[in-house]
């Protein structure tokens, strides 16, 4: 069994290598690597993608990096579990609204925008803990409850077409939608290889989850 972790150049990807690692020896999932070949990531078992900065910025690099292809035929082709982590999660939306209108993975019917909090008191980005609320089961949240923390560095959120694409969501002066998902795909909009033991065990269940 192989996780591959996509590397597209789009932000420190030693941290989540660690984390993946770690959950993976533990629970016999087989390796992980991080990668830029399109062959290791064509064969991989599980695909993660990753993803930090400007939602246009990293579009393009991934549909240059050679891995774009490779993903998408595993993943819709061959039903290979996914996981999206913060850009990686907004990717998987039909558009993005950051600086430009840029198309995305269009595998979750949302677009992605501007957090604008109710509250003007509050900052964007949004960074730092904050409680998660479950709107519905999932497998990859065996073991995790409202009100189990994340950790979230983010400016844009996806905004949902399909309320049953959503998973779980956080209140920032209104809704902001963190985990998306459907068939063999998930999306988490924090990082749960920073979110302490409720990430880990999202990570595991991830390394264990058979669509």
């Amino acid at each position: 069994m192989l996780t591959a972790i996509i590397d597209y150049e789009s932000g420190n990807l030693h941290s989540a290598e660690k984390a993946f690692q770690k959950m993976a020896a533990e629970t016999g999932a087989g390796a992980v690597r991080v990668t830029d070949d399109p062959e290791v990531v064509a064969a991989a078992d599980r695909i993660v993608l990753p993803g930090d900065g400007a939602f246009p910025a990293c579009a393009e690099a991934l549909r240059a990096s050679g891995c774009f292809e490779a993903m998408v035929e595993a993943v819709e082709r061959k039903g290979r579990p996914f996981l999206g982590i913060c850009v990686g999660m907004q990717l998987m939306a039909r558009v993005g609204h950051e600086y430009r209108e840029t198309p995305g993975l269009g595998w979750i019917d949302g677009e992605v925008a501007l957090i604008a909090p109710a509250d003007k008191a509050l900052k964007v980005p949004h960074m730092g803990w904050n409680d998660l609320v479950i709107d519905r089961p999932h497998p990859v949240l065996e073991g995790i409850a409202t009100g189990d923390h994340a950790y979230f560095v983010h400016s844009y959120q996806m905004r949902l077409s399909d309320p049953a694409q959503r998973v779980a969501h956080v209140d920032y002066a209104g809704d902001v939608t963190a985990i998306v998902g459907r068939d063999n795909m998930l999306g988490l909009q924090f990082h749960p290889e920073k979110s302490a033991a409720a990430g880990l065990r999202m990570i595991a269940n991830f390394l264990n989850w058979r669509p």
